[in-house]
C-alpha cells in the first residue's frame, strides 16, 4: 500500500493551488534570477533553478509554452524538469498575482516580532538582521550565525512565529516545514508567493507576493538578470492575511 500524502505536502499544494486556473500564458520567460509567465490578468514569478541544480537540463519543448493554457502549465510542477517545475509555479502564480487583486500593504516581515529563536525565519530576506536580530535563521547554505536546514526538525516545532520564503514551495521544501511548524504562526514571503487564500488550509496564517504593475518593464527587467530590487519599481507587494 502506498504511503499518502501529508496534508501539507508539496504535490498536495500544488494540486489545490491549480484548480480553476484559467486564461492562457502570454509570455514565458526564464531569465538568469526570475522566470516569469504572463497571463490574460496578471504576471507569475518563480525562482530560476541555478546551473548545477539536481534534474537541471534545457527544457524539451522550447518555444511552445507560450499560448498554452495556464492549467496546462500548471501541471508542470510535476515535471522532472526543474526548468519546467519553474514554469509550472510561475503559471500559477499569473492566475492569483492578478493586476488588480486587493490585500494589505504590510511587509510579511513586519508580522512577526523579535521574540529570540522562537521567531525562525526559513530562508534569508534583504534587512532581516536590523528587523529580526535575534530570530533563529535556517539557510541551505548557512552563513555564520545561521543554522542549516537540519536545524529545523528542531527549531521548528517549539517556534512560536516561522517566516518562510516563497521559493520553499517550488524547491519542494515546503511540505515538512509546514508539518513542523504546525503550532505557530506562519508567513510565507517572496515575490513568488501565491496569493491565494488556499494556503490557508496548510498551516499558513499569511502570505505575502508580489503584483506586477508594468509588465513590459518586468518582463525586460527578468530578461536583464534583475533581482529583487530591480524589480519592486515595477509593482507592488501585497499580503493578504487569515
Amino acid at each position: 500500500m502506498s504511503a499518502q500524502p501529508s496534508p501539507s505536502g508539496a504535490g498536495t499544494i500544488a494540486e489545490t493551488l491549480s484548480d480553476g486556473v484559467s486564461g492562457r500564458a502570454e509570455t514565458v520567460l526564464i531569465g538568469l534570477n526570475w522566470t516569469l509567465v504572463v497571463g490574460p490578468l496578471g504576471v507569475g514569478l518563480s525562482h530560476s533553478p541555478v546551473r548545477g541544480t539536481s534534474g537541471c537540463s534545457g527544457l524539451p519543448a522550447p518555444g511552445s509554452y507560450a499560448g498554452q493554457k495556464l492549467a496546462e502549465l500548471a501541471k508542470l510542477t510535476q515535471s522532472d524538469n526543474v526548468f519546467e517545475n519553474a514554469i509550472g509555479y510561475a503559471a500559477i502564480n499569473a492566475h492569483y498575482n492578478r493586476f488588480d487583486i486587493t490585500g494589505s500593504e504590510k511587509n510579511g516581515l513586519d508580522m512577526v516580532e523579535d521574540h529570540g529563536e522562537r521567531t525562525v525565519v526559513v530562508g534569508q530576506f534583504p534587512g532581516l538582521a536590523k528587523r529580526l536580530p535575534n530570530a533563529a535563521i535556517i539557510e541551505r547554505d548557512p552563513r555564520p550565525g545561521c543554522y542549516p536546514e537540519e536545524a529545523a526538525e528542531t527549531l521548528l516545532p517549539n517556534a512560536e512565529q516561522v517566516i518562510i520564503t516563497a521559493s520553499a514551495i517550488s524547491n519542494g521544501s515546503i511540505a515538512p516545514l509546514l508539518d513542523l511548524a504546525k503550532n505557530a504562526f506562519v508567513v510565507i514571503v517572496g515575490p513568488s508567493a501565491p496569493l491565494s487564500t488556499k494556503l490557508f488550509d496548510f498551516n499558513v496564517n499569511a502570505v505575502s507576493g508580489f503584483v506586477a504593475m508594468n509588465t513590459d518593464a518586468l518582463i525586460h527587467t527578468s530578461m536583464e538578470g534583475g533581482a529583487v530590487s530591480a524589480m519592486r519599481p515595477h509593482g507592488r507587494f501585497l499580503t493578504l492575511m487569515r
